[in-house]
């Protein structure tokens, strides 16, 4: 088991050094000294976030939270460096999904087989 979490740690270091991280944190940064983007992005998670828990607690979204939703989404397409961040974070979850595949590998030729 230490050899696999030894690995586990030095692929977590190769992530952190990646192109698409080092990419996605300078994306993060630049969009974070945009005092205004950064409060509108914040403002998008929590709600988000609120959205998600009512939905987990089997509860759905009001009409007055969707529409809050939907106008918070325009906003925040309308921003170009939250949008940059986005398609930063895209690159770095399909990095994770091409890791994940090759990882769980064996786990999928168990079953298939």
């Amino acid at each position: 088991m230490a050899d696999i979490e030894k690995t586990a740690g030095e692929l977590r270091e190769e992530l952190a050094s990646s192109d698409e991280f080092t990419a996605l944190q300078s994306a993060y940064n630049t969009m974070k000294a945009d005092s205004e983007a950064y409060d509108l992005f914040k403002k998008f998670q929590e709600l988000q976030l609120k959205l998600q828990q009512k939905q987990m607690q089997g509860q759905q979204p009001d009409q007055d939270e969707m529409k809050q939703a939907q106008d918070m989404a325009t906003k925040v397409g309308a921003k170009d460096v939250i949008k940059d961040l986005m398609e930063k974070e895209k690159d770095v979850n399909q990095l994770l999904a091409r890791l994940n595949n090759d990882i769980t590998k064996p786990i999928q030729d168990l079953y298939q087989s």
